[in-house]
């Protein structure tokens, strides 16, 4: 089947032009000049007039059962947050397939067209967990990259002095886990359908040298995505220090986790020696600004690992740091927020940037720069046409600066996923919206003020990081 989009207005080499476009079945076909593709009776044509087509932007950094944990739990530092998390993680299977759902309807409606999830597992359970959200992003059409988040060591493990502490056994030794993520590499792991397992260790905080050398080493060996949390607060940072006598950087380059298909989440306290090194390796920073401020982690180095060379994408995180999905928030706050870093207007984020960040850079961060993130024949067709006779896009001033500095809302008129239309008129073509919603509002997570987990460690976090 042939879709021919006309006379739309496109970012091409860095500036707007208005084109035709034709997809062929799964892929981009032909980018032509406005009104040299003539249109023959098998294709479906789409009028471009007032649109903008833009390549599917990459949610880089999600965790999709943390839906259920929307507004649930207050401002808090990370580690006590996090303590609410795992006191609160949702453990119905079915709740993990509408968590991928909502997820991926949140991101599509958004701009994206591809996602990672750094998943949680239920015990036991785990590849039950799998199985639902394979199916929910299946059933949505969105491509997923599913990186299971597995831990050798216990929750105290990742505070400083957290030896301190009672220690909890791990549901998993380091070998089990890689035993596993053999099991759900060769029974879920299928491209071909738009699914992707990658290889989730949740960081070096919770993670032995064995589990996270043994993630590396399944990476290079199945050509899979190796995503991991990277020095997201200062309490980790502190840690690193702490556990090995150098940066956290250096100890996972000398345990061969850093790579080209190394994408690493948040980066907030990293260094400038720490940016020179990720950046020639070609590892991906994911920057995610919302939660960042929502947890009070600080702000990441963007201008100066752009300037280094580093490739940055730019993450959601978990609806539990964010309270949303909504990656044109994420890309708009991670643009402007940098100003404040950076004295010399020069070196700020323009709209284009931010642009290729969330697609170009957001596709190579999930190892899949040859297929997505581009505007380009032969790559498949991951695109978004934007509405820009909404309300939020008027006055027709610059549309790109419209839809990144501006609140764009509801701007999603159609989204292609492999050439597939997953999106259209605003509305969903593949699940019903309604059934969603529904199943959002019976299935309720509560949780106590605060979690004994967080009581348990509370006192510690205030000696070691506030006295």
């Amino acid at each position: 089947m042939q879709t021919l989009i006309q006379s739309v207005l496109t970012l091409q080499h860095n500036r707007l032009q208005t084109v035709d476009v034709l997809l062929d079945d799964e892929q981009i076909h032909t980018i032509a000049p406005a009104g040299t593709l003539s249109p023959l009776p098998q294709q479906q044509v789409i009028s471009g007039q007032d649109k903008l087509l833009l390549p599917g932007f990459v949610n880089g950094h999600t965790h999709s059962s943390q839906v259920w944990q929307r507004g649930l739990i207050p401002q808090l530092p990370l580690e006590l947050w996090l303590a609410n998390v795992f006191d609160s993680t949702p453990q119905q299977v079915e709740q993990f397939y509408w968590g991928a759902v909502s997820t991926a309807v949140d991101t599509l409606l958004s701009g994206g067209t591809c996602l990672m999830d750094h998943a949680y597992l239920i015990p036991g359970q785990e590849r039950e967990t799998i199985d639902a959200l394979v199916r929910g992003y299946q059933d949505v059409g969105i491509r997923a990259v599913i990186a299971p988040l597995i831990q050798d060591l216990p929750f105290t493990a990742g505070l400083p002095s957290g030896c301190l502490l009672p220690q909890s056994s791990s549901p998993r030794s380091a070998s089990q886990w890689l035993d596993l993520m053999e099991i759900l590499i060769a029974e879920f792991h299928d491209p071909d359908c738009g699914i992707y397992i990658g290889l989730g260790p949740t960081g070096f905080h919770r993670c032995s040298d064995e589990l996270l050398q043994g993630c590396a080493e399944l990476s290079d060996r199945h050509q899979l995505c190796y995503h991991t949390h990277l020095l997201e607060t200062r309490a980790q940072h502190q840690l690193a220090q702490e556990r090995y006598g150098i940066s956290a950087v250096e100890h996972l380059y000398q345990l061969g986790c850093l790579g080209s298909r190394t994408s690493l989440a948040h980066g907030v306290w990293i260094d400038d020696t720490d940016i020179e090194l990720l950046a020639s390796t070609g590892a991906t920073l994911v920057h995610n600004p919302v939660s960042n401020l929502r947890l009070g982690s600080g702000l990441a180095p963007v201008l100066k690992g752009l300037q280094a060379g580093l490739n940055i994408s730019f993450g959601c995180d978990g609806a539990a740091s964010n309270d949303a999905q909504n990656l044109l928030e994420v890309i708009k706050l991670g643009t402007i927020l940098h100003t404040v870093s950076d004295p010399d207007y020069k070196n700020w984020l323009t709209p284009e940037q931010a642009l290729q960040m969330a697609t170009v850079g957001g596709a190579k961060g999930v190892n899949l720069s040859d297929r997505t993130g581009s505007l380009t024949p032969g790559m498949d067709a991951d695109l978004v046409l934007y509405n820009l006779n909404h309300p939020s896009l008027l006055p027709r001033t610059n549309p790109l600066q419209l839809l990144v500095l501006g609140r764009p809302t509801e701007v999603v008129e159609s989204v292609w996923v492999k050439g597939k239309p997953i999106v259209k008129q605003g509305q969903m073509m593949t699940i019903d919206i309604h059934t969603l919603h529904n199943a959002l509002r019976h299935h309720a997570v509560e949780i106590s003020l605060f979690s004994p987990q967080h009581r348990a460690v509370e006192s510690h976090y205030h000696q070691v990081m506030l006295h």
